[in-house]
C-alpha cells in the first residue's frame, strides 16, 4: 500500500511540475498549487495533458477526467462513460480553412456549457504522430 501512495504522490508532483512550466499569472499558478493540488491528494492520477496556450489542463483518473480552467477558477469533472473520441484525418484531402490536416477531440455528452471539448490539431504531417500517440492513450484509457 505504501508504494501505491508513493506512486500517487509522484504522479501528482509530476503534474504540478508540468503546471509550473506554464507561462501564467501568479494568481493562476497559486490556484493550481493550492486549490487543485489539495483536491488531488490521495487521488490516483493515470495521466495528464496541458494546453500551454490557454493554461487549462486535463487529468485522467480511473473512471473520469478533470478539466482544470484557471481563468474561470473552475474544475469540471466528467465520468468516463460520458466521453467519446473523434478523429478527423484530412491528409491527402481538402483540409480545413485554417490548414488543419489532422484533428482529434475528446468530448463529453453533457449539458450545454458543461461539455468537455479537449482538442488537438495539427497543420503539418510531421506533428501527426505526436497527436496519434496522444489519441492512442485516450482510447486506451477509454477502453480500460
Amino acid at each position: 500500500m505504501k508504494s501505491d501512495k508513493a506512486t500517487a504522490d509522484l504522479r501528482v508532483q509530476e503534474y504540478l511540475d508540468d503546471i509550473s512550466q506554464l507561462d501564467i499569472c501568479r494568481e493562476y499558478s497559486q490556484w493550481y498549487n493550492v486549490d487543485v493540488s489539495s483536491l488531488l491528494s490521495n487521488t490516483n492520477i493515470l495521466g495528464h495533458e496541458i494546453d500551454y496556450d490557454s493554461g487549462t489542463s486535463l487529468i485522467f483518473l480511473d473512471r473520469s477526467v478533470m478539466l482544470c480552467c484557471p481563468q474561470s477558477g473552475k474544475i469540471h469533472h466528467y465520468p468516463k462513460h460520458l466521453l467519446h473520441c473523434f478523429i478527423d484525418d484530412k491528409r491527402g484531402k481538402c483540409h480545413d480553412s485554417d490548414g488543419t490536416i489532422f484533428r482529434a477531440e475528446l468530448f463529453s455528452i453533457s449539458p450545454t456549457n458543461e461539455q468537455l471539448c479537449w482538442e488537438k490539431c495539427c497543420v503539418s504531417e510531421i506533428d501527426v504522430p505526436q497527436i496519434q500517440y496522444k489519441v492512442a492513450k485516450w482510447i486506451g484509457w477509454l477502453n480500460s
